[in-house]
C-alpha cells in the first residue's frame, strides 16, 4: 500500500506530514505553528472466519459483511484510519488473516491497523509486510510484556498499538487505582484477555502506563461494560487513562449516537474514537460524524470533497 500526504499522528491528534512535538494546553486542543491538530474517526472491523462480525459485550456475534468492501466504503467516507481485529485469533490459536490484509492494502489509501493472533516479532513483520501500517497486540502483550519493547525496537513505536480490554471490578484490590463512576460507585478496571473471557487481576491504569514505558505508541481501550451497547463510551476509565499517559488513546466500545463521539473527545479526553456497528449497519456514516463534530467545535479532518 502506498499513500502520500496521509495523516500522521502523535499524542495530540493528526496532522499531514511527520509527527511534531507539541505543548499541551487545556482541553487537549493543541496548536503547532497556528495549526490545530485534529481528532480521528476510526471504523473497526472485528473479523471472524474472514467476515466482519459484531455483537454485544464480545458475544452474540452477527455477520456485518466483507471486510475489504466495508473498509473501502469507509475510505470513501473520509475515515482517518481503519482497524482490522481478528477477534478469535488468540482464543482459538489461529494465525493471522494475511490474505485479507494484502487485499485491503492493495485497495485502500488510508492507514491500516491489524490485530489478532500476533504473538511474535515474526508475526509483526509478516503483518507489516502484507501491507499493515500498525499492529495491535492484546493477549500476547499481557502474557509477554517484552514483546512490546522488542516490537518498538524493531519497527518503531509508531507501529505498535497495545489494545487493552477492561472490565469493572468491585472486588478488594489494595494495589488498584479506584475510579469513581457517575452514580458515585467506586471500582477499579481489570484487564481481560482472550476476547474478554479471561480475567488477569491487572489494573488497567497500571498496565496502560507500563505499555507506554515499554514502547507502545498508542493505546486502544475497550470497555466490556459498554462494548456493543450503544450507550456511549466508558467515560470514567477513558478519561483516567487519557490523563495518565502521554501517547494517544483510542476510545472504543459503546457508540450509538453522534453525541457519543463528542463525549468521548470532550469528557473522555480521547485522541481518537473507534466505532463498529453504527457504521457497519448504516446507522451513521463517517461523514455524518465528522460534520457533527466540526459543527460542535471539535477539530476534525474534513476532506475537500465534503
Amino acid at each position: 500500500m502506498f499513500y502520500t500526504n496521509e495523516p500522521c499522528t502523535n499524542k495530540y491528534g493528526t496532522i499531514a506530514g511527520r509527527p511534531l512535538l507539541a505543548k499541551q494546553s487545556s482541553g487537549k486542543t493543541v496548536e503547532i505553528f497556528g495549526m490545530v491538530l485534529t481528532r480521528r474517526i476510526i471504523p473497526c472491523l472485528d473479523i471472524k472466519d474472514g467476515r466482519v462480525v459484531k455483537g454485544t459485550n464480545f458475544v452474540g456475534l452477527r455477520d456485518a459483511g466483507d471486510p475489504v468492501e466495508l473498509a473501502e466504503r469507509y475510505n470513501e467516507q473520509g475515515a482517518d484510519e481503519v482497524v482490522f481485529l481478528d477477534i478469535t485469533a488468540s482464543k482459538e490459536k489461529r494465525g493471522m488473516i494475511i490474505d485479507v490484509i494484502r487485499s485491503a492494502a492493495d485497495r485502500l489509501f488510508l492507514p491500516l491497523t491489524v490485530g489478532g493472533g500476533i504473538r511474535t516479532i515474526e508475526d509483526i513483520q509478516q503483518t507489516l509486510r502484507a501491507g499493515a501500517d500498525k499492529v495491535s497486540m492484546n493477549t500476547s502483550a499481557v502474557e509477554d510484556p517484552t514483546l512490546i519493547e522488542r516490537a518498538a525496537q524493531s519497527f518503531g513505536t509508531q507501529c505498535v498499538v497495545v489494545a487493552i480490554d477492561v472490565r469493572r471490578s468491585t472486588t478488594i484490590n489494595p494495589d488498584a487505582n479506584m475510579v469513581r463512576l457517575p452514580d458515585g460507585t467506586d471500582c477499579w478496571y481489570e484487564v481481560v484477555t482472550y476476547g474478554g473471557s479471561r480475567p488477569t487481576g491487572i489494573d488497567a491504569l497500571l498496565w496502560a502506563k507500563t505499555a507506554e514505558e515499554l514502547g507502545a505508541g498508542e493505546i486502544l481501550l475497550t470497555s466490556m461494560e459498554t462494548d456493543g451497547t450503544k450507550d456511549g463510551f466508558d467515560i470514567p476509565i477513558t478519561s483516567r487513562i487519557s490523563e495518565s499517559v502521554n501517547i494517544p488513546v483510542i476510545a472504543s466500545g459503546g457508540v450509538g449516537t453522534l453525541e457519543h463521539f463528542y463525549d468521548g473527545f470532550v469528557y473522555g479526553k480521547a485522541d481518537a474514537a473507534l466505532a463498529a456497528s453504527v457504521f457497519h449497519f448504516g446507522e451513521l456514516t463517517v461523514a455524518d460524524v465528522k460534520h457533527y463534530l466540526n459543527d460542535r467545535g471539535i477539530p476534525i479532518r474534513l476532506p475537500a470533497s465534503f
